[in-house]
């Protein structure tokens, strides 16, 4: 397996990944599946300088991605705290691409200029929630019973990691 930046070219199946999650509920707080238009305006705003996207590759197939996103953007006394979201493929989980993504973010982050990096999700994905801890994140933030999936409440997780 091999990590690199994503291309637009990997567009559509870094969007499928996603909607993957979208379907499966409480992986993400999206209910409806995203776009291309949507998917394509969330990449132009990744600047490979700035906030990249990794995806990662077996034999040319993309397995999953990862990306370091802005959190409050405009607010400059974070600038130094980066966002990071991943997601792997159903067929794929399971088998360590997930840790091989973060361990990715992990080891770039200071490379752009990020000393803490923050992962928000809900409380009801367990799986993401266990890969955090094996990596060193904290529950920094919790707000309970905001989000509303199939009329289940689950409380939105604030996880942190100083680098």
């Amino acid at each position: 397996m091999e990590i690199s930046l994503a291309r637009q070219e990997d567009l559509p199946v870094i969007n499928e990944i996603y909607n993957q999650a979208v379907r499966q509920l409480f992986c993400t707080a999206h209910l409806e599946e995203v776009g291309m238009e949507e998917r394509e305006q969330w990449f132009a705003a990744h600047n490979p300088a700035v906030h990249p996207v990794f995806v990662v590759l077996d034999d040319q197939r993309i397995l999953g991605y990862v990306s370091l996103g802005p959190y409050r953007e405009d607010r400059q006394a974070l600038a130094h705290v980066a966002e990071v979201s991943y997601y792997v493929d159903q067929m794929e989980r399971g088998k360590g691409v997930g840790s091989l993504l973060l361990r990715h973010a992990l080891d770039i982050a200071s490379e752009y200029g990020f000393s803490i990096l923050i992962a928000i999700l809900l409380h009801r994905n367990p799986s993401s929630i266990g890969l955090l801890h094996k990596f060193g994140f904290e529950e920094w933030g919790r707000m309970p019973g905001i989000a509303s999936i199939d009329e289940q409440e689950a409380d939105h997780l604030y996880y942190g990691l100083k680098l």
